[in-house]
């Protein structure tokens, strides 16, 4: 019993090793070379140089925007200054700088017949089927009014609302002034994983740098003030067409860090898009533009309103960013990877000489072994010098069919 003991104890205290068969052959060789310098050289210039896998990466970024415009323009015989076309005023990521505004006074409530042709009607039965509709400036109550538009009397459905009705097909000319506006832009971002702060302009610029600085990719790339102009050309829209329709342009800022190397180098870069761009050409739902109103009192205490129907180019300030930095355990990760993928090259040529090759067969019998019982009784009762019988002192594992060789075997 103890003897069996023992014998377990010293066989799991053992090292095997797999047997090993070298192919003299040019074309499997170069074979097996090229399929390791491919998956190397994806590693070290994919994995490692590109995505920097050797890197913990973070893509959640805290970010704050602050925008400014400035600039002067005309509209409706009105000089109009950022009080006047930017909304909201509070200086957010989004915001929109109005472009052409209608405007329906002195709107009471009240009864008053529909402006559109939509709502023609000859008795009060033509405007039962328009009761209920979304699109009106009202509420239709079923009534057809006689109405005078220019010189001609028709009949209109009647809506209970505003009134007088808003008629937004009226011609006006848009503030291409916006062209000359710009945009200031103060973005800060904090890296929470890697506590690390900046800001979107360098600390080593002067109140008077930024004051005449103009964004350029080129010449100015850390600038924080836009023209109008210069986003429009860089999204390659008209101007005429943009403030006639209104539209919505992206200002994308995006924070690529690489925190191994000096914090000064992690800077933003600006990108420019229409965002609207799908819907450019339809002709249902085109460009940009919503209704607000003003609202007075009478000296009696009765409301009336002014409605504006804007037409505007909104813009939307898009923060992305991503940091990364040298970290030990996603480095061993990928080194792992790699050295565990460079044995795909075994693989593949094993692959070729047991299938693809004239010599497979004589391939196969040098690389598997195989051994059956009755093998293993005749070699016993063989002769010594048999290749089949086992050296005093020499064992064989039956688990692997490798042979291990016990001290005294070995040279001295």
């Amino acid at each position: 019993m103890g003897s069996m003991m023992w014998g377990c104890v010293t066989d799991f205290f053992t090292y095997e090793t797999t047997k090993s068969v070298v192919v003299k052959s040019w074309s499997v060789g170069i074979i097996n070379r090229v399929v390791q310098l491919v998956i190397i050289s994806y590693f070290v210039g994919w994995v490692f140089i590109h995505e920097k896998a050797y890197q913990v990466t973070e893509n959640s970024v805290e970010s704050s925007v602050m925008t400014k415009v400035k600039g002067f323009g005309y509209q409706n015989n009105y000089v109009m200054d950022v009080a006047d076309y930017v909304i909201p005023q509070q200086g957010a990521a989004i915001f929109c700088i109005l472009t052409k505004v209608i405007i329906t006074e002195n709107q009471f409530q009240g009864t008053c017949p529909e402006y559109s042709e939509k709502y023609s009607c000859v008795q009060d039965k033509d405007c039962l089927q328009h009761i209920g509709d979304l699109f009106s400036n009202g509420v239709i109550t079923g009534v057809c009014l006689n109405s005078t538009i220019g010189n001609e009397t028709v009949g209109r459905c009647e809506s209970e609302g505003w009134c007088p009705a808003e008629n937004d097909h009226v011609e006006v000319k848009p503030m291409l002034n916006v062209i000359n506006f710009t945009i200031f832009i103060k973005n800060s971002v904090r890296f929470p994983l890697f506590d690390v702060t900046r800001g979107n302009f360098l600390s080593t610029m002067s109140r008077d740098e930024i004051r005449k600085c103009n964004y350029h990719p080129v010449d100015s790339p850390f600038c924080p003030i836009f023209s109008v102009g210069d986003i429009l050309n860089y999204t390659n829209q008209d101007l005429a067409t943009l403030a006639n329709k209104g539209g919505e342009i992206g200002i994308n800022i995006q924070w690529k860090c690489n925190l191994d190397y000096v914090i000064e180098n992690c800077v933003p870069r600006y990108s420019f898009t229409r965002l609207d761009k799908p819907f450019e050409k339809n002709a249902i739902s085109n460009g940009y533009n919503f209704r607000f109103a003003k609202y007075y009192m009478t000296e009696n205490g009765t409301e009336f309103r002014t409605l504006h129907k804007a037409y505007a180019i909104r813009f939307d300030v898009m923060v992305t960013g991503k940091a990364g930095k040298f970290d030990t355990i996603p480095t061993l990760i990928n080194l792992v990877a790699a050295f565990t993928s460079v044995g795909l090259g075994t693989v593949l040529c094993d692959i070729i000489l047991l299938n693809c090759l004239k010599g497979a067969e004589q391939y196969k019998a040098k690389k598997f072994e195989e051994v059956s019982d009755a093998q293993i009784e005749a070699s016993l009762a063989h002769s010594p010098v048999s290749q089949l019988s086992l050296k005093g002192g020499i064992k064989s594992s039956y688990d692997s069919g490798a042979i291990s060789l016990a001290t005294s075997d070995q040279a001295m």
